[in-house]
């Protein structure tokens, strides 16, 4: 009896030591920037395609900066460990406030505010795909794919109408949120998650702060881009990037913040969510100094095509199915 009580335990701890482990600073999640007017509702949007084995896609969001909200586009990225699933951000009423609670990677989807992101994530749970044998496998039905590079898929639109809700709210609780609150196997994802935003996450939100047509005032809460297939970096920047006046403070979806660079070298200090700092220096020749999570290991490359669906999903709670137009 008591060996099969531990027996779940024991399970769930050879699955966590078989992810590579970090370094402690980059099991952080941050609690982000509280501002006072809540964030625009999630737009209307479809995503591309995936375009490599192992790559999972992770939603937009509004990231908050100076000049008010703006949409960081959804994009495909390679998972930072065989196994690891992503649990989106949210924002958070507070007496009032709104604040953003940070994003993680794990062996399990948790909470994230009951939040529609469409694609996977209907409010509670993942139905995207699921880890199996070592590589991922898509739910077509949910994720798009590259079908030549792309083989290890199945399909299953069994429960596309009774996903979470159908709200295009993006805040959890207060006047209008969504008044989701966490299971128990949610605060246990939680709990278990290995890895904060990667690297290439905090620079695609940073790149996207920089675009002026991404901000709420601008666009209405309807951005010309909601969705890319490569991350925002300094060899694919947005297409109006350096549009934000100098000295801006951008928020990053981990929570920390900085005083905007902008393409023609202007000096700032930026920190990022696990205080390492280095000096770095601008293409023109401007420096700066700026603190940033470091190493990740990416998926291994697609196992062989297994063309029947999975037993299960990694998910928990009330989710469902949704075709990729979100």
């Amino acid at each position: 009896m008591r060996i099969s009580r531990l027996l779940p335990a024991l399970l769930a701890a050879v699955f966590i030591i078989a992810l590579p482990v970090p370094a402690p600073a980059q099991f952080a999640i941050g609690v982000g920037v509280t501002v006072g007017v809540a964030p625009p509702p999630i737009p209307v949007y479809e995503i591309p395609v995936a375009p490599d084995p192992n790559y999972m896609y992770t939603p937009g969001y509004w990231g908050w900066a100076g000049d008010g909200y703006y949409w960081v586009p959804g994009v495909w990225l390679a998972a930072p460990a065989v196994g690891a699933y992503w649990t989106p951000g949210y924002w958070g009423s507070y007496g009032g406030a709104y604040r953003w609670n940070a994003g993680y990677w794990g062996p399990r989807v948790g909470f994230y505010g009951g939040i529609n992101y469409g694609f996977g994530y209907f409010g509670a749970g993942f139905v995207g795909g699921v880890w199996a044998g070592g590589g991922f496998r898509y739910n077509t039905a949910v994720w798009p794919v590259n079908r030549t590079r792309i083989h290890n898929t199945y399909y299953n639109k069994t429960i596309v109408n009774n996903y979470y809700n159908h709200s295009r709210v993006s805040y959890n609780g207060g006047r209008g949120g969504i008044s989701a609150r966490p299971t128990p196997a949610e605060r246990s994802a939680w709990a278990s998650r290995r890895y904060g935003p990667t690297p290439e996450q905090v620079t695609h939100a940073r790149y996207a702060s920089q675009d002026r047509t991404l901000y709420a005032k601008t666009n209405g809460g309807h951005p010309p881009v909601t969705a890319t297939t490569h991350a925002y970096n300094a060899s694919n920047r947005p297409a109006h990037y350096g549009s934000v006046s100098h000295g801006t403070t951008v928020t990053h979806y981990n929570g920390t913040t900085h005083t905007a660079t902008h393409y023609n070298g202007t000096t700032h200090s930026a920190t990022h969510y696990n205080g390492t700092t280095h000096t770095a220096t601008h293409y023109n020749g401007t420096t700066h100094t700026t603190t940033h999570y470091t190493g990740t290991t990416h998926a291994q490359p697609h196992p062989a095509a297994h063309p029947a669906a999975p037993a299960g999903h990694p998910s928990q709670g009330n989710e469902g199915h949704k075709p990729p137009k979100h």
